[in-house]
């Protein structure tokens, strides 16, 4: 019988999930264009391949448990960096740049490649809740900044990060996608040239 490393079977367990989605998480980190089998997983965890299926039915299984942990991640890295702004201007200004960092760290190429291994149903349901957490903070500090009609200027906004987010993707540095919104978005936001 495997030796429980926790004060409690629970947290065992759910410290020994954990390990399978941070392994799955980082080998789709490093090779989006290739879905690890539950076999690699649990090798890269250090655990036997037996033991994948305590906790995951399938690979599929394993992938929808992955879409729900990632997301809410997403969510909470942006939020984290806009709740450290103090202004509504430098707020919207956060939450452009950490949807940035995110895409320019593989993140986007993450939930892209989740995106073909889970399935749609948890993909759909968890990309509306991301979706609808991102955009009530969003929302919000352009509420808090003036906006005529807030939930429009969070599409555009939105529509900002989209295209600088592919512009990375396809080579873009960091530093030039976030000094682009920047100078687009800086007379609006009043943000100072520094």
């Amino acid at each position: 019988m495997p030796k429980i490393q926790a004060a409690t079977v629970a947290e065992h367990r759910a410290s020994q999930r954990a390990a399978l989605l941070d392994a799955a998480r980082t080998l789709l980190s490093k090779h989006p264009e290739q879905i690890p089998g539950l076999a690699e997983v649990a090798q890269h965890a250090g655990l036997a391949r037996s033991s994948v299926y305590s906790y995951f039915k399938s690979r599929a299984d394993m992938f929808d448990a992955l879409v729900i942990d990632t997301f809410p991640r997403w969510s909470a890295y942006v939020e984290k960096h806009m709740d450290e702004a103090a202004a509504p201007g430098p707020k919207i200004q956060a939450y452009v740049e950490a949807n940035l960092q995110l895409v320019a760290r593989g993140d986007h190429a993450l939930a892209r490649a989740l995106a073909s291994a889970g399935s749609s149903e948890t993909l759909a349901a968890s990309s509306r809740l991301m979706h609808d957490s991102l955009e009530a903070p969003l929302r919000a500090a352009l509420t808090d900044h003036g906006s005529s009609d807030p939930a429009r200027m969070a599409e555009l906004v939105q529509s900002i990060v989209y295209a600088l987010s592919r512009m990375i993707e396809g080579g873009l540095p960091l530093r030039t996608a976030t000094g682009l919104a920047r100078e687009l978005l800086s007379p609006y936001l009043d943000l100072d040239s520094g």
